[in-house]
């Protein structure tokens, strides 16, 4: 009598405990990280060299507000000074369920978290002439809110001109294969 209700406890215990288990979000990507913010433009204005994943030091406002999505990369560009690097012209919006006084400054020079063998491989790659540190994409890793800097060549004018007719002939073909 007792072993079958020891069963039955088992029985319990095992339902309960797959009760308990999380299940994943259906809008969660793939990979874990969740895309908040993407600078189009650089990618359009700059030819990208090489890019590298950094981290960010943020206030707690600012932070839930880039969670809610309202930040904006499309003007942003990186500096080294004093060994380190700065995040300008990112715009933050404030958080609206905090008072003025709590609040941050939207457009906040921000300090960007790297290895010190990553910033001087970039300072050496910035010291080449007509190249520039610009913020690629904001996303969540994990908990972590990571930012993707590159380094980019500016693009002229005929070189953004034949980017978009490589751009248009790739897309009538994936059209033209589509139909058949």
């Amino acid at each position: 009598m007792k072993v079958s209700g020891i069963s039955t406890k088992m029985e319990v215990n095992r339902r309960m405990s797959k009760k308990g288990k999380k299940k994943s979000k259906k809008n969660s990507s793939y990979d874990g990280n969740r895309h908040l913010a993407e600078n189009r433009k650089a990618r359009y204005e700059y030819e990208i060299l090489e890019t590298l994943e950094t981290g960010l030091e943020l206030l707690g406002t600012e932070v839930k507000s880039i969670r809610a999505g309202k930040v904006n990369l499309k003007d942003g560009f990186c500096l080294i000074k004093k060994n380190q690097i700065q995040l300008h012209n990112v715009h933050i919006s404030p958080h609206n369920h905090a008072g003025k006084f709590f609040n941050h400054e939207p457009l906040r020079i921000k300090k960007i978290l790297a290895h010190r063998k990553e910033i001087e491989k970039l300072k050496i790659n910035l010291e080449r002439k007509g190249l520039a540190l610009v913020p690629l994409s904001l996303y969540l890793k994990g908990s972590w809110i990571k930012l993707k800097i590159g380094v980019g060549k500016g693009r002229k004018l005929h070189d953004k001109r034949d980017r978009e007719k490589i751009n248009d002939s790739k897309r009538d073909v994936v059209n033209a294969l589509k139909s058949f």
